[in-house]
């Protein structure tokens, strides 16, 4: 690993931040520092990064010209994991198999979406760094 890197920290835009951090920590679990005025970063499970083609061009906030981005989360047993998130009142989209895994995308409380999949390729987690 190169060692001036020492993680990365994804950012979601939403329109109602509050309900969506909420979710994360209550309903996920995720552990979080506040770094001020209840503005939450959270810890993430082990992550991978792909780099797949674009169809257009993406912007920033800033008008700069950054990468799109989509954030999928990753489990082992995706009916388990919706079992847990159908018991909390987590709405989720229909699940479809692809030639990489199994997929859905799970509701945030803004309206927003993020994907939720079970890969059945090989993965990058638990690499050496």
């Amino acid at each position: 690993m190169n060692p001036m890197i020492t993680g990365a920290h994804i950012l979601l835009y939403s329109p109602d931040p509050e309900a969506d951090r909420s979710f994360f920590r209550d309903v996920l679990k995720f552990p979080s520092v506040d770094v001020g005025h209840g503005w939450l970063i959270f810890g993430l499970p082990a992550s991978e990064l792909a780099v797949h083609p674009a169809d257009g061009e993406s912007t920033g906030p800033a008008g700069q010209a950054l990468l799109r981005t989509e954030l999928y989360l990753m489990c082992d047993d995706l009916e388990e994991v919706l079992r847990t998130l159908n018991a909390q009142g987590v709405a989720h989209s229909e699940v479809t198999r692809e030639r990489w895994g199994t997929k859905t995308t799970v509701r945030l409380p803004s309206g927003g979406e993020i994907g939720l999949y079970q890969p059945s390729h090989p993965t990058a987690l638990g690499l050496a760094r």
